[in-house]
């Protein structure tokens, strides 16, 4: 290796990032930048069938990003399997080609480098929001990030930013829910997880905020569908989580597949260059989501081919094509050369690559070591972290005195999720139980129960299994739990072909109720007199109306990861205290879709009696329960100036009048009194979770910032309209004025 002195300058690591890209950038010919633009496809879930065509890519094409893992296939790759495909990329990159560049390679690590066999699985994104717990998601996101970066992967596509308005959409499950204020927490959260102090930092990946600006109300509930939505609803539903992702310092930022009134993202000079970069001055590099810049001519039609989509992609401010391949470089060559597409255009694309790869220390180790991947990936004190996410999402929705268990009794497990590993990982990660470490709901309950734990399935997803035998054996049981819900699934209700998991036709838009497989078993189970407690491993809310009104207890447990079993298990027998709180609505019938805590007011031309309240769900946004009893007292509400700025100091005393410990989380809602524009009934503007022993009393204060109380006009920009505000926490309340005018605050 030479010195340093005679390297060429853009490999010298003492000099500055910005001076280095420069000098690499002059030394690129049109064919070279193009191929650091375009990545590639690299394996398929251990088969690994595609790593020589992503060798020969690299080293053909100069491709300079590529996707390490896949998930189109039932297994997932071995550590061993993951690291020697980074080390052939890299081995190509940087000694058969004439410059020597690394190459970038990103997974889908959602909610833990869940492809690789072994590794820590966290509970996805919905689960992650019912801990209402920041702190505790962001170091969840920095053991992902350092178990992807150690197997060799340097960026994920995560944290999704997407605002779940509606349940029918099959994304819900990674979604942080339907709070703009809540998502935006959750988010900027998980880019500091991932970022960590910075890219130079070798436990930090690339974090990609997605999908950008505004995915997740699709008409429908259809993934990708258009959305027509009003520059009101953007700015203040479904932006406020990329604002706080982007404030936290993302590296990256994913387009939405969807059309938004009436232009493609992947192909939208208005939301990649003027709202992207101009309006939110972001620096960072933009990847498109995978066939999103294909979909420009196959679906939306704004593009006559697939060479024209490239070209429309990136006039709007796409500088990487995630999986474009050998295709998609050739296309963009000609491109430039045929002078359609200005250089100029890719060499800033080409700088934003090169910048990333320089920070994360490419040039000068890309390589990774196998031991220490072993030793890294699902070490018990990552383990340890997921069951603690887990236990803190667990929501407990009904109670009569059923729960906690004793230990005692003769438990009777059945349900299609009751013994399926698959099922508590939920989409984006492995469809192989053999690769997860992790126990299921019966294995965990029966390595805790002391009395005898019986099994029967009883019911599939969708059809009916033995069901007279489980009712046979519930029968004989002091407690039945019946583990029903969802199975694994990504976009939409599958691909099942693809995950090897058989969902039939269910779940589907149109009916959000469990199956009559599902139904039959939990009535039948109820009919024998055996008390049953629901447990839902699902990706989103399902209707449950007829468990509400009969199932003594119901637990929610979202997908919660390869230590969700655990945590289950630890929750019915009471050495859990169920914390989680609901960050979606749960509605009532089909006829309440969709529904959400923040729904504009309206007026009741009618009646009262003949035009319902609009928010009226089987569970609130923010509902859960807790094995011990919590009263707040009277809330006060004051304006103060400090030098973070003004803020409102919400003060409430709230009691732990139950026999044992608990945590609460204590939500701040606002309203105006009186708004220039007609604003939601409610809106989340602070939390913050407590824990206090029994018998304990504490005065606590949430300090929101006054920017929470405003919104964003339709034209003319956020805004705090001076005034007086409602604000509540819990059943009491309390006013305040706030506002731009400085005056002394008013309360009451």
């Amino acid at each position: 290796m030479q010195p340093e002195s005679a390297a060429e300058p853009y490999r010298q690591p003492s000099l500055a990032t910005a001076e280095r890209v420069e000098d690499l950038l002059g030394r690129m010919s049109v064919p070279q930048k193009v191929g650091q633009l375009v990545g590639t496809w690299s394996g398929k879930l251990g088969e690994m069938n595609e790593l020589a065509d992503a060798e020969r890519a690299v080293a053909d094409h100069h491709i300079g990003v590529a996707a390490l893992f896949g998930w189109a296939g039932a297994n997932a790759t071995s550590i061993e399997e993951t690291v020697a495909a980074a080390e052939r990329i890299q081995t190509v990159a940087t000694e058969e080609t004439e410059l020597g560049i690394p190459v970038l390679l990103n997974v889908d690590a959602i909610h833990g480098n869940a492809y690789v066999a072994g590794a820590t699985v966290f509970p996805n994104g919905l689960g992650a929001a019912a801990t209402w717990d920041p702190s505790l998601v962001e170091a969840g996101a920095a053991v992902t990030a350092v178990e992807t970066r150690r197997v060799g992967a340097h960026q994920t596509y995560s944290p999704t930013c997407d605002v779940a308005r509606d349940p029918r959409w099959g994304r819900v499950f990674e979604s942080f829910g339907e709070s703009p204020r809540l998502c935006a927490e959750m988010a900027a959260a998980k880019v500091r997880g991932y970022q960590g102090e910075g890219l130079d930092d070798r436990d930090a990946v690339v974090a990609t905020a997605k999908h950008f600006p505004a995915y997740s109300e699709p008409e429908r509930g259809e993934d990708a569908s258009p959305v027509d939505v009003s520059e009101y609803k953007l700015r203040n539903t479904f932006l406020p989580p990329f604002e706080a992702a982007l404030d936290a310092g993302v590296e990256s930022v994913m387009p939405s597949y969807n059309s938004i009134n009436g232009e493609p993202v992947h192909g939208s000079a208005t939301y990649l260059d003027d709202l992207l970069r101009g309006e939110y001055g972001f620096d960072g590099h933009v990847v498109s989501d995978w066939g999103g810049v294909e979909h420009l001519n196959e679906d939306h039609l704004t593009a006559r081919d697939r060479r024209d989509g490239i070209r429309q992609s990136r006039a709007a401010g796409l500088d990487v094509e995630s999986v474009g391949g050998v295709e998609a470089v050739e296309q963009l060559v000609d491109l430039v050369e045929s002078g359609e597409l200005d250089e100029s255009t890719i060499d800033e694309s080409v700088r934003r690559v090169l910048r990333v790869k320089f920070e994360l220390g490419l040039f000068e180790d890309p390589f990774v070591e196998l031991e220490a991947a072993t030793e890294t990936v699902g070490r018990p004190a990552h383990r340890e972290r997921a069951l603690e996410v887990a236990r803190e999402s667990m929501t407990l929705l009904e109670n009569d005195g059923l729960l906690p268990l004793s230990g005692d009794e003769d438990v009777f497990v059945g349900g299609p999720n009751a013994d399926d590993l698959v099922a508590q990982l939920g989409g984006w990660s492995v469809a192989d139980p053999a690769d997860v470490p992790g126990d299921t709901i019966r294995e965990a309950l029966s390595a805790r129960v002391d009395g005898d734990v019986t099994y029967e399935q009883g019911a599939t997803r969708t059809d009916q299994l033995d069901v007279d035998a489980a009712v046979e054996k519930a029968a004989e049981a002091d407690v039945a739990v019946l583990a029903v819900g969802e199975g694994w699934y990504i976009h939409e209700f599958g691909p099942s072909e693809l995950a090897g998991v058989e969902t039939g036709e269910w779940p589907t838009r149109a009916d959000l109720h469990l199956p009559d497989a599902q139904r039959e078993l939990v009535e039948r189970v109820h009919e024998t007199g055996t008390p049953v407690v629901g447990v839902l491993v699902t990706g989103r809310p399902l209707i449950v109306d007829w468990m509400a009104e009969h199932v003594p207890a119901l637990l929610l447990a979202y997908y919660p990861g390869s230590e969700g079993g655990a945590a289950i298990a630890e929750t019915l027998l009471g050495e859990n205290d169920p914390s989680g709180r609901l960050p979606v609505s749960v509605p009532r019938s089909m006829g309440d879709v969709p529904q959400n805590h923040d729904a504009l007011a309206h007026p009741c031309p009618i009646g009262a009696d003949e035009h319902p309240d609009s928010y009226d769900p089987l569970y609130a946004f923010g509902h859960g329960l807790s094995y011990t009893a919590f009263e707040y007292g009277d809330v006060d509400a004051t304006r103060r100036t400090g030098d973070d700025g003004a803020r409102v100091d919400v003060t409430v005393t709230l009691s732990n009048d139950g026999e044992r410990a608990g945590t609460e989380t204590i939500q701040v809602f606002a309203r105006p009194e009186r708004s220039e524009h007609v604003r939601p009934r409610r809106t989340l503007v602070g939390f913050e979770r407590a824990t206090l022993d029994a018998g304990e009393s504490v005065e606590r204060t949430v300090s929101v910032p006054v920017s929470a109380f405003g919104y964003h006009r339709p034209r003319g920009g956020h805004v705090v309209e001076p005034g007086t505000y409602h604000v509540y926490v819990g059943d009491e309340s309390a006013t305040v004025r706030v506002g731009s005018d400085g005056g002394s605050p008013t309360t009451s």
